[in-house]
């Protein structure tokens, strides 16, 4: 819009206006009446406010009014750091750091140099240690035989050992001098976390103090060899997946953190010098504005630690790693983990994550293939070479809700590590189980949430996919027996979809022993138009369970209903239609279901007044949205035979 007859500021004559300079500027008042109009005075902060599982308010709308000026303020490249270490674009914007778990380190070393032909420009080499399976590393020879023929000044390489990992960076220096690159420029990281490993097995190969002060021993050697060698890690992964919320991954990552500075002082070694060694290593899952506020969180956290510490500026060569979600990972239907693992990319890159591992779709259901392994690497590059995520500096900096997320998502991690200090630091709060019950809550009330729909699962409780998936995989290794007194009681890791997997193994199993599939006939009374929301649903619902929903396009009475409930040989039944048909056929069909022989008859939806009725007409349960699925749907399982 241009207003005629001037010809100020611009080369065509004319000035521009303001758009909007017309209109009289809109009030959040004027907006609440009419978002109150809309909800017809329904409590605006009951329908419209969300919270995270750290609590966390999730408005409907955000203003620059309510905004935070000095984040508002932030410049890339500055302190504190919340919108990323650097003031200019590095590269194609990120490092695509492939996974490797090849057992022999000929066939690990095979696989890396085919991710590095195919696009990759990082690996992290998975190593066979107490606990976890890998590449089976016994000396400097194996190290050199996986790592033959790589250019690690080039793509960096990570080490994953974790109780294993004093071993592995032992045999890692003398392996680096065999490849033939200046060492000084090696981009190495070792992966010395024993606070991690502590945490996740319960347990060390050492008392802990012995083996903080062999870390700090290990980690003064690996550097002398290869100076630009990132040491120790701070791997707050291993809390996300035993169940820890956005905010307690933070909280965690600072503490660990925070003893980490402080075993280096010990030693002699400023913070300075240890924030160069130390590398970190977050989640990203499918919530991917939250991954997005915890990364960017992330930075301003360690960046405070840091300046407290007196070494404020190197916050600004931080590394931060964003590592796809094994928690989000789903074994059946696991087409859909390409999904889930887009999305965890895509907020890592948002994030401003310098280097982001993406699982294999089939992670959770044994070993990689070369399809898994290319699909993985295929997403990271599409998004960098085709989409151009890395082409922007903090390309969510500035949005009023990202910039409030990250606040608050940064203070209520901030007054979770303050509680974690005031029990004695992370290894005291380990031992005192203050970091188990808290993480163990919060994973209780997240499968709570998946279990009554508040939460959906896609494939796996929201539409899943009954019948072969046309996936098959070998079977994953078994790891090496974790052995030793236990310090602490471990951080056991979890996936969400645990839950409904076990229903449709059984489901499964009851196949295989009978010869028949769980099936219950859906009664659907009405046009289509009239059933099929609730059609829909409980077929979704039942699926979730490995419950077959033999479907139709309706019937007109309870009688047809009936007969065509016989001619199914199903032995249950559930009626599905609108409430407007439920009150004038639903006690009807559920008597003329009975008369057929359904020793089973359920109803999709709430009954209301009408329970009484329909409870005598025959209706045995009802099922609707908000009821715990797992609980029920076992509940039908046993009801339609499996033992």
């Amino acid at each position: 819009m241009t207003a005629a007859g001037s010809s100020h500021g611009s080369p065509l004559g004319v000035s521009a206006t303001p758009l909007a300079a017309d209109f009289e500027a809109a009030t959040r008042a004027q907006w609440l009446a009419l978002v109150d109009k809309a909800i017809k005075g329904v409590d605006c902060e009951k329908k419209l406010v969300a919270r995270t599982a750290d609590g966390i308010r999730v408005e409907p709308i955000y203003v620059r009014e309510t905004s935070v000026s000095a984040l508002q303020a932030a410049v890339p490249g500055h302190a504190p750091f919340t919108r990323g270490a650097n003031s200019a674009v590095q590269g194609l914007g990120w490092e695509i750091r492939q996974r490797i778990s090849a057992s022999e380190p000929e066939t690990a070393n095979r696989q890396i140099l085919t991710e590095l032909d195919g696009g990759s420009n990082g690996i992290l080499l998975d190593i066979e240690a107490p606990g976890q399976t890998g590449c089976r590393i016994a000396s400097a020879a194996d190290m050199a035989a996986a790592l033959t023929s790589m250019r690690v000044d080039l793509a960096p390489i990570e080490l994953n050992a974790r109780l294993g990992a004093a071993d592995a960076a032992a045999q890692f220096s003398p392996a680096l001098s065999g490849l033939g690159i200046p060492t000084k420029s090696a981009q190495v990281f070792l992966g010395l976390d024993p606070i991690g490993s502590l945490a996740r097995f319960g347990t060390l190969p050492a008392p802990v103090q012995q083996a903080l002060a062999e870390t700090i021993a290990l980690a003064s050697e690996a550097h002398d060899v290869a100076p630009s060698a990132r040491t120790v890690k701070v791997d707050a992964t291993v809390y996300h997946e035993a169940g820890a919320t956005d905010a307690f991954e933070l909280a965690a990552l600072g503490a660990t953190l925070i003893a980490y500075l402080r075993m280096f002082e010990a030693a002699g070694i400023g913070p300075d010098d240890a924030l160069a060694q130390i590398s970190f290593t977050l989640s990203s899952d499918t919530d991917l504005f939250a991954t997005v506020a915890k990364l960017r969180a992330a930075r301003r956290i360690i960046w405070r630690i840091a300046d407290a510490s007196g070494a404020g500026d190197a916050a600004s060569t931080l590394h931060l790693s964003a590592h796809a979600s094994f928690r989000m990972m789903a074994k059946r239907d696991p087409w859909t983990n390409m999904l889930r693992s887009t999305l965890a990319c895509a907020g890592g890159v948002l994030g401003g994550a310098d280097a982001i591992t993406v699982l294999p779709f089939t992670a959770a259901l044994g070993e990689a293939d070369d399809i898994a392994r290319r699909m993985a690497r295929n997403i990271q590059i599409v998004l960098q070479e085709e989409s151009w995520l890395g082409r922007v500096i903090d390309p969510m900096g500035g949005s009023w809700y990202i910039e409030a997320l990250t606040d608050e998502m940064a203070k209520a991690a901030w007054g979770l590590l303050q509680e974690i200090e005031g029990k004695g630091g992370i290894i005291a709060a380990l031992d005192q189980g203050f970091v188990q019950d808290k993480i163990g809550a919060d994973a209780a009330t997240r499968a709570k949430a998946i279990a009554t729909g508040r939460q959906d699962l896609t494939g796996i409780s929201a539409f899943p996919l009954l019948g072969d998936d046309g996936v098959t995989v070998m079977p994953a290794r078994e790891a090496p027996a974790v052995r030793g007194e236990a310090m602490v009681r471990p951080l056991t890791p979890h996936r969400l979809a645990e839950p409904f997997e076990a229903l449709r193994d059984a489901a499964d199993a009851h196949a295989a022993k009978t010869g028949h599939e769980l099936r219950v006939f859906l009664a659907s009374l009405g046009p289509v138009i009239e059933h099929t929301a609730r059609s829909t649903w409980i077929r979704n619902y039942l699926a979730a369970g490995g419950i077959a929903g033999l479907t139709s396009d309706g019937y007109a009475s309870a009688e047809e209903a009936a007969k065509a409930f016989k001619a199914s040989g199903a032995s249950a039944a559930c009626i599905c239609s609108s409430d407007a048909l439920y009150a004038e056929h639903a006690e009807a069909t559920a008597k003329a279901l009975k008369v057929a022989g359904a020793k089973l008859v359920l109803m999709a939806g709430r009954p209301g007044e009408r329970e009484a009725a329909l409870k005598a007409a025959g209706v045995d349960q009802f099922l609707f949205a908000g009821a715990d699925a797992v609980t029920t749907l076992k509940g039908l399982q046993d009801q339609l035979g499996i033992s």
